[in-house]
């Protein structure tokens, strides 16, 4: 048994203390005095913490209570505990600094970028912030024994329902809610699917450009990457097939291509659908931002033309809501619910069951619906401001592409710059934004910036694009 490490209050009583004894001939006092004397001066036992009585630590080490009463009475004469008569021992408040811990590790995670244009941030909303801490609370007081156990792997049903209905009334993706599953994130899903579906060193296509965590994900699990061109069309298939015909897989990205922002044709999804029908591969889908769409109908899924049940479907609430939520979902073919599923068992067990219910009640009273709403209009004008500003002050050093869907825009540099000059107009300028390199495998093709728009405040999204599009000028300006 092991003492926790947490400082107590006065008053909060330690369970348990971690002195082993040896069982050979000795002084038993003095091996207990020494063993709390070490923990006190190494700051395992807090100032302040109360000690078991002199009973209760003989009962845990099997020895006379005399001794472990002289063992108290030494550690109060060393300064190092307090005891008061019907009160209890603690350890003394006033100590001398501990000892050096264990040495720390020297790693660092490398925090998120937040300057613009930094890719994946929401703006936040307070409106809908305190709805989902209202029913957070509420389900939190009313919680059932179920919703304290382990659920179900694939999550509460009540999410899944809502996922099913929006996504056949949004994307026409028709799954019933026994095929959806909830995951922590996209990439936690896609290494799920991989990790349950694919052979050992699977080949697998990737967009290129691409999304470069996904390629990452998959290449850390052994799995073989194959690069697949992306032209204005999307993935282009027959490449893929002339590369490596017998993947297993596919990523892609087909409705809001990244970095692109390329739709897929139908030709090039019905010719993907043919080349994974045909080899019994699997296609995963990340839909990751279909709900930002600014001009037009929403779009057709591929999982909703898929009718061979090849494609997963990947799907988030880190963008509609905010990524610190760490629930998104997959809609999966029937056939692949079984192994998902009994894989998903051997990872989180489960999701969170009370955070899952309050936002299946978002979903169901329309709170979330009207959230999406109000950030899109939003977004729909920070667009439009980075797009207007950018061209201003960048005049001919850029060529903006504006989406009608998505969270970020690309701006190219033209054509001849020399390796590196991409990377030094974004330090000139001060912002976050990926390369266009940066997100590919193979380095053919423009340079340029990807430029991600939402949540960041408009202002500082303004200033950023005058920074960039006057380091863009003032670098084709002075380079030779």
């Amino acid at each position: 048994m092991a003492i926790s490490s947490t400082t107590f209050r006065r008053r909060q009583a330690v369970l348990d203390v971690p002195l082993p004894l040896d069982g050979a001939a000795g002084n038993q006092a003095r091996k207990v005095h020494d063993g709390l004397r070490s923990a006190i001066l190494d700051g395992r036992l807090a100032a302040g913490l109360r000690l078991p009585s002199s009973r209760s630590l003989a009962d845990q080490l099997g020895i006379s209570r005399n001794l472990v009463v002289a063992a108290y009475e030494q550690l109060a004469g060393d300064g190092l505990i307090d005891s008061h008569r019907g009160a209890g021992t603690y350890v003394a408040s006033q100590l001398p600094a501990p000892r050096a811990d264990a040495e720390a590790s020297t790693f660092e995670a490398e925090p998120p970028p937040r300057r613009p244009f930094a890719v994946g941030r929401t703006r936040s909303d307070p409106v809908l912030l305190r709805r989902l801490a209202a029913i957070t609370r509420r389900r939190i007081a009313m919680a059932t024994e179920a919703d304290l156990a382990y659920g179900d792997p694939r999550g509460s049903r009540a999410l899944r329902e809502q996922v099913a209905l929006h996504l056949a009334a949004s994307r026409g993706v028709r799954r019933d809610p026994s095929c959806i599953l909830i995951v922590s994130g996209t990439q936690s899903g896609l290494r799920l699917c991989a990790d349950a579906l694919l052979p050992p060193a699977a080949s697998v296509w990737m967009e290129d450009p691409g999304y470069p965590v996904s390629r990452r994900t998959l290449a850390a699990m052994g799995l073989r990457i194959v690069p697949v061109p992306v032209d204005a069309d999307g993935l282009d298939v027959a490449a893929g097939r002339h590369r490596h015909a017998a993947a297993s897989a596919a990523y892609v990205t087909p409705s809001h291509q990244f970095p692109t922002g390329v739709t897929m044709s139908m030709q090039r999804r019905v010719m993907l659908l043919d080349w994974a029908r045909a080899r019994n591969a699997w296609i995963f889908e990340d839909d990751y931002d279909s709900e930002f769409r600014y001009d037009g109908p929403p779009l057709t899924a591929l999982a909703g033309i898929d009718g061979s049940d090849r494609v997963i479907y990947g799907g988030t609430f880190s963008k509609t809501l905010f990524p610190g939520l760490r629930i998104a979902y997959l809609a999966l073919p029937p056939a692949a619910v079984a192994p998902i599923v009994t894989a998903r068992a051997t990872y989180d067990r489960c999701p969170p069951v009370l955070l899952e219910g309050a936002l299946a009640e978002l979903m169901a009273e329309g709170a979330l619906a009207k959230h999406t709403r109000r950030m899109r209009n939003h977004y729909r004008v920070a667009r439009e401001a980075v797009a207007e500003a950018l061209a201003k002050a960048a005049g001919d050093a850029l060529r903006l592409v504006v989406p009608q869907q998505g969270l970020h825009l690309v701006a190219y540099l033209p054509p001849g710059l020399p390796r590196g000059a991409a990377d030094r107009i974004r330090r000139a300028a001060r912002i976050e934004a990926w390369l266009l390199s940066e997100t590919r495998v193979s380095q053919r093709g423009l340079d340029g910036f990807v430029l991600g728009f939402s949540g960041h405040d408009i202002p500082a999204l303004v200033a950023a694009s005058v920074r960039l599009g006057r380091a863009a000028r003032n670098h084709l300006r002075t380079s030779p």
